[in-house]
């Protein structure tokens, strides 16, 4: 559990860290990245120009003109990326001739440019869709769920342990000899000088049962629930849903099946043979004739 908290706070502590970061510093993070791409793998605002950390405002400033003739466009008209590098070097310069931000750029320039920049510039940055941001959400909170599943596991244990070696010294005695046969007892479940509920209890011999409505239910290390990436939250929600839609499915073709099969027995009954009642228009019909046969006669 000490483990589990002090995770938490580690997490919050580099949101805080992370919050902690401004635009100003996000444009430096740009350009600090720009520039090693451009130029080389560990180029500096100094060292692009040519001076040292140390260097002074004015001759800041001469470097910068002295570089700026090196990559004039004009100068450099096959180049096509010459525009983006020059217009890159006017922004150092004025970032370092200017007090407020080369001191913020002398802090990443002296403990390096971090890493993990925040969760805000990267989504300005590569702007993922809904699906992977569900994908993220998902795979984050599934994996809290699952180390809560861990915490709880190993505090069900310790529990489980504990009550158990209640039970024993309840049924046992304090030198926790062992008595053959069933014994029931009484334990705690808040422990040891805590008003928790008392629960019946049988003890036989290694192995201990919870009493309840008269039966016996085994209690050790397999009754607790051991975590699982499949008992996670968005995993489990997928299995549920599934399972409802298979009984759906199952249920409508049993449905299905009784309908028909009503259907067949009603064909069967009405082309059976007759009762024998007479209706009206065969009483009619019938009238007919007899009056034919009168006048034939």
């Amino acid at each position: 559990m000490r483990s589990f908290t002090f995770f938490i706070f580690a997490v919050l502590a580099l949101l805080s860290t992370v919050l902690a970061w401004e635009k100003e510093d996000h444009e430096i993070f740009d350009l600090v990245s720009a520039i090693e791409a451009s130029e080389g793998k560990g180029t500096t605002f100094y060292s692009w120009l040519d001076v040292s950390s140390t260097a002074s405002t004015p001759e800041i400033a001469r470097a910068y003109r002295k570089k700026s003739m090196v990559l004039h466009p004009d100068k450099n008209l096959g180049d096509k990326t010459i525009h983006e590098r020059f217009a890159r070097l006017g922004v150092v310069s004025t970032i370092l001739r200017n007090k407020e931000s080369r001191e913020r750029y002398d802090f990443f320039y002296k403990n390096g440019v971090p890493v993990w920049r925040g969760t805000g510039y990267y989504y300005s940055r590569f702007r993922p869709g809904l699906g992977s941001v569900f994908i993220f959400l998902v795979f984050v909170t599934s994996t809290f769920h699952y180390m809560a599943q861990r915490v709880n596991y190993k505090n069900d244990l310790e529990r489980i342990d504990r009550i158990v070696k209640e039970a024993q010294l309840a049924a046992w005695g304090p030198k926790l000899v062992p008595i053959d046969g069933q014994r029931k007892v009484k334990v705690n479940l808040g422990g040891q000088g805590s008003q928790g509920r008392l629960i019946d209890m049988v003890v036989d011999l290694d192995n201990v049962y919870i009493l309840d409505d008269g039966e016996l239910h085994l209690l050790d290390s397999s009754t607790a629930t051991v975590p699982a990436v499949a008992n996670t939250w968005f995993i489990a929600l997928v299995r549920s849903l599934y399972g409802q839609a298979v009984s759906s499915f199952s249920g409508s073709e049993s449905a299905i099946a009784a309908s028909a099969a009503d259907g067949d027995d009603t064909s069967s009954v009405s082309d059976g043979p007759g009762s024998g009642t007479v209706t009206p228009k065969d009483e009619m019909a019938s009238g007919k004739q007899r009056k034919r046969s009168t006048r034939k006669r």
